[in-house]
């Protein structure tokens, strides 16, 4: 396979990926991006191997041991996310992407450290030659980067599972006097053996510089609030593109260089769109989650206070009575897999003569868009689906908002001023005429405050298992 052939499949690739990028920008054209990004994968991989195989036959390896490998790098990494995917739960999409970023992150470290090891082979420098100094910082970088993503894409999975009791991987942000100033030094100390490595090609300053991206990874990620991981998803993302872009230059490898460049730079403005959603800067939920502040309040003593709550029957009822309803589903409904169940209610509420929305907040959940995953998924109608700015102007009109597991995105503490979370954007549910909020109890969000929304007059609380109260909810409008 000649270099003119690999650069135009590259390129080929390449268009591919762009399309997908446009093709999931849009929930109906969201298959044909998807299939425009399976197809510029392929290409990308069969070039890669086809060139694999014709370089080992050159160095001497043969081709027949060229292929073996490649093979045996496509049946476990094929086979493995094969299995992962078709296991994978939609309420556990968001860690599989955190996973996924940190073998991306991996995957650079371990080009990189190859490269470093045997230049020759990846066409940097002949034998015994230097490894050019520009070879060397973009090998620091893509490698820095990667051991950052790495480390921080566990932390990111640990605590979006919720599953263990290890304090770094707990929902809530661990901080400690002297983090940030902690984190500067470690920062600086990273960059300088990086300069280090690029001026002498030291192997220990390299290494040293490894370790500390690693540790920089886990120190950036645990002061970060669980209220923040849509944005920290995000970030991750866009780390893991930056991290294959600078391997790609080391390489003078176009299909890296192309597909690193769209991955960091559409995850940068992923983040930029996240942080403009809850009104916070990009370098605030760096620094830390919502703040020490609330999680004191979470932790302090709260006066009791009560709740006006209802049945199924008593919220299909309202429901049932009502001429226009909008669905705000949360993180609830994904854990209690209940989007089926709500898409049928929906569908009763419909056949009735109502008109029946959903709104969706662009943090909902553990990830961006993760509740427009779930909605299709249940194969609920685009038309049906609005994004916060297009609905919120209809919830003073609405007869019924009903929430789903949802908190921090219809807190109104969002609109008080010296609240964690004022200035946030939020769902304006509690203006509907009545609300209905199901929960499985009075516990906070995981921004740790509590909603006023719960507490007001025209709100029914419905406490239980999203799917359970929804499948009740349709038997009794039956």
């Amino acid at each position: 396979m000649s270099l003119n052939v690999v650069t135009l499949l590259y390129l080929v690739a390449s268009v591919c990926f762009i399309q997908a990028l446009k093709g999931l920008s849009h929930p109906t054209t969201s298959i044909r991006g998807n299939v425009f990004g399976m197809t510029g994968m392929a290409i990308a991989i069969l070039t890669t191997a086809a060139l694999i195989v014709k370089l080992a036959g050159q160095m001497g390896q043969g081709s027949a041991q060229g292929m073996v490998w490649v093979l045996a790098g496509l049946l476990v990494g094929g086979t493995a996310g094969a299995v992962m995917a078709k296991r994978v739960e939609m309420t556990k999409m968001p860690e599989l992407v955190a996973f996924m970023h940190s073998m991306v992150g991996l995957a650079a470290v371990f080009i990189a450290v190859a490269a470093v090891a045997e230049p020759w082979a990846f066409g940097i420098a002949g034998h015994g030659q230097p490894i050019p100094v520009g070879n060397k910082i973009e090998l620091f970088l893509g490698a820095a980067i990667g051991a950052i993503t790495f480390s921080g894409s566990v932390i990111a999975f640990g605590k979006l599972s919720g599953k263990y009791k290890f304090r770094l991987f707990q929902g809530a942000p661990v901080v400690f006097n002297g983090q940030h100033l902690l984190n500067l030094v470690l920062g600086i100390a990273t960059i300088a053996l990086g300069i280090v490595f690029a001026l002498t090609e030291n192997w220990a300053a390299f290494f040293a510089m490894l370790a500390l991206s690693f540790v920089l990874g886990v120190l950036i990620i645990i002061p970060i609030g669980g209220a923040d991981m849509p944005v920290v998803v995000s970030m991750l993302n866009s780390y893991s593109g930056w991290a294959a872009a600078g391997i790609g230059f080391s390489l003078n490898n176009s299909m890296l260089i192309i597909a690193g460049s769209l991955v960091g730079s559409s995850g940068a403005i992923l983040s930029y769109i996240m942080c403009k959603a809850m009104n916070r800067s990009f370098f605030n939920v760096i620094l830390g989650g919502f703040g020490g502040e609330a999680g004191q309040a979470a932790g302090g003593a709260q006066p009791q206070r009560t709740v006006k709550s209802g049945s199924p029957d008593d919220a299909a009822f309202i429901l049932s009575n009502a001429e226009t309803v909008i669905i705000v589903p949360g993180y609830g409904l994904a854990v209690a897999r209940a989007q089926h169940a709500v898409k049928e209610l929906a569908e009763k509420l419909t056949h009735k003569g109502i008109s029946v929305k959903y709104a969706i907040h662009p943090v909902a959940g553990r990830m961006p868009g993760h509740m427009n995953v779930l909605l299709a998924e249940a194969e609920v109608p685009y038309d049906q689906v609005f994004e916060m700015e297009d609905i919120n102007a209809e919830f003073g009109q609405t007869d019924v908002a009903i929430v789903l597991g949802a908190n921090d995105v219809v807190n109104p503490a969002a609109l008080q001023k010296g609240s964690p979370i004022y200035g946030m954007p939020i769902l304006e549910a509690y203006k509907a005429k009545t609300v209905i909020v199901n929960k499985r109890s009075m516990a906070a969000g995981y921004a740790g405050l509590d909603n006023e929304l719960f507490y007001m007059d025209k709100t029914m609380m419905v406490f239980g298992d999203a799917k359970k109260v929804v499948e009740d909810m349709v038997k009794a409008i039956e």
